[in-house]
């Protein structure tokens, strides 16, 4: 990652004279990742997912026949999966600004994404990767002036590397401005959002290369504001939403919760496809241990969600 001090200087000789900085005691400091951050984005991405109702396969699935085997396939035998592509973060207070009667956190993101391709013999390999680093600030009634705000706007890099971001602008993870909303959290949240940006801009890296035989291996979900539009793509989450409810049969008799649901999925098993967002979306889920390994359920279990381009 490249360091941010050359970029910083000038940024933070702008705020030095336009703001009152409380800088972080003790220096910057590094804001932790929530650990369960990645059920908290699954919920919010698919926030219309809290009732399942169809099924994405043929012939229709039976409501009490809804595991499937799926023994693993050693790399001797045909492999789709070539491509893998994941991000990472790190998010940083600098201090607190202080412009007239308001006052906020200035915050620093490093944020990262990678697509990893995999050879026949299984040796791994940089494909492609981008960077950037972020400034995260508010702008308006909870932020800085829209005077400073355009003075910062300047300082952004040719190539995109350094940007200063307003984390006040809605998106499906930061959410809504609100005047209750914790800025420092929402400014997290803000470098997540965009590095999930980054990560399906990687995937017009393969475009060209992914087809029927190799296949692309998205870390999360296929929907971010909007949906992923590839083909010969999935999206693989260790962690999602716990709360949707799958209601099964004409009449909706048959109800499941997920744990209920995963609770009697077998090792080396996937569920039956799930339809979301009147089809443009296939998923299922797939236990990878054995359950007497793990403490509850939905441990040792991935989501797995397939895009349908051609029904959006």
């Amino acid at each position: 990652m490249v360091t941010p001090i050359r970029f910083l200087r000038p940024v933070l000789e702008l705020l030095g004279n336009n703001l009152h900085i409380l800088p972080a005691t003790g220096g910057a400091v590094e804001d932790l990742q929530h650990p369960d951050v990645e059920e908290i984005e699954d919920t919010l991405i698919n926030r219309e997912l809290s009732e399942v109702t169809a099924f994405a396969e043929t012939p229709t699935p039976s409501p009490h026949q809804l595991y499937r085997p799926t023994p693993p396939l050693p790399r001797q035998e045909r492999h789709l999966f070539r491509f893998f592509i994941d991000g990472s973060i790190r998010t940083y207070y600098l201090g607190t600004g202080i412009e007239g009667v308001r006052s906020f956190p200035i915050q620093l993101a490093q944020i990262g994404a990678a697509v990893i391709h995999r050879a026949d013999d299984g040796t791994l390999s940089v494909f492609d990767d981008r960077q950037q680093i972020l400034l995260l600030i508010p702008t308006g009634g909870r932020g800085v002036s829209d005077t400073v705000w355009q003075q910062l706007k300047k300082f952004r890099s040719p190539d995109g590397l350094f940007e200063p971001i307003d984390i006040t602008v809605p998106d499906v993870i930061s959410g809504q401005e609100s005047d209750t909303v914790d800025l420092r959290n929402k400014g997290g949240a803000k470098a997540r959002h965009r590095m999930h940006e980054l990560e399906v801009e990687l995937i017009q890296a393969t475009d060209g290369l992914r087809n029927e035989n190799t296949w692309l291996i998205l870390d999360g979900a296929v929907k971010l504001d909007d949906f992923i539009k590839a083909p010969y793509l999935i999206g693989v989450a260790k962690s999602f939403r716990k709360d949707p409810q799958f209601y099964f049969g004409r009449r909706r008799r048959e109800h499941k919760d997920v744990t209920a649901l995963l609770a009697g999925l077998p090792y080396a098993h996937r569920t039956v496809a799930f339809s979301a967002y009147n089809g443009q979306v296939a998923f299922w889920y797939v236990r990878l241990r054995e359950q007497r390994e793990l403490d509850y359920p939905l441990m040792g279990v991935v989501k797995v969600e397939l895009p349908r381009p051609e029904r959006t």
